[in-house]
Formats: C-alpha cells, structure tokens, sequence
C-alpha cells in the first residue's frame, strides 16, 4: 500500500518520476583536453520517499564495458531550502559520493560539491534542465575552484 504524500512537499522533482530511457554520453577522459565522447544506453526509474520530500533513483546504465546499478537519492531540507543529492555507484557499493547540494529557479536546477579525483581536490556542478518533456541532466568538473568548469557526462531522458 503506498503512503501518500505530504501535500506540502516541494515539486521540484516531479517531473523525473516515473521510468525512463536514458541516452548517456561520457567524456572518455577527465582533465585532460579530451573531446571524445563514449555514448550508452540506459533505464531509470524514480519514485517519492520521505513523504515527497525526497526521492529514490534506480539506475541501470550500459557501459561500453558491462551493466551495472546505481542510485540518486535525492532530499529536501526545508531550512535551507536545497535540495541534496547522493550518488551510490553499485560497483563500489560501500561508499555515497559527496552530497551536491542546490535548488531549481526558473525550470533549472543548479547544485555544487567538494569533492576528490583521483587526489585531487575538485568542485562537482551538476545542471538539471526541465524546460520541455525530455529532461536532460549534466555533470561539470572543476579544478580551479570553479573558475572553469569540464562538462563530462550529460543524460538525456525519453519517458517510457
């Protein structure tokens, strides 16, 4: 039996809930003035939790080297208006990736971390556009504080 939602949960994320097909293009190479991009196929499918003021992604993704499972979970915190959102890779099944934490104004959601590549300490943005029926979602990478920023891998959402 599904428990119903808190009418006043914020809808930020309404728009991805539900299953989808999932085109991915990676860049094959970080930081490294690399234009190549590897493209798969993927599913996902996202439902509320915390009474709607969170949400659960199930990922199956297509790597050119073999499937595996990931999840977004994704939660509202109602004092700083943001949202967080973790990253659980099913190849390292022991270990969230550092939260990035941002909020939607007009359709686009724009969230920031600190994080570690490779010993490296970089900022992590990701960009969620909700402009038309097919959302479509990107990862940057920074290693210069933000000043500039590496686009690496992009996903674009078609509704099954």
């Amino acid at each position: 039996m599904p428990i119903a939602a808190d009418a006043s949960a914020p809808n930020d994320f309404d728009f991805i809930i539900g299953d989808w097909r999932v085109k991915h293009s990676r860049l094959k190479e970080r930081f490294a003035d690399c234009d190549e991009w590897v493209e798969f196929a993927g599913l996902s499918s996202t439902a509320k939790i915390l009474g709607g003021w969170g949400n659960l992604e199930d990922n199956l993704l297509d790597f050119p080297d073999g499937l595996f499972r990931a999840v977004a979970l994704r939660s509202y915190c109602r004092k700083s208006q943001t949202w967080s959102i973790w990253w659980l890779d099913g190849r390292n099944p022991t270990r969230l990736d550092a939260p990035v934490v941002g909020k939607f104004t007009n359709g686009l959601g724009i969230f920031f971390a600190d994080d570690v590549l490779n010993g490296q300490a970089i900022k992590v943005r990701f960009i969620w556009s909700v402009c038309n029926e097919n959302p479509r979602w990107e990862q940057a990478f920074s290693n210069d504080d933000g000043s500039t920023w590496e686009t690496n891998w992009r996903m674009e959402f078609r509704r099954i």
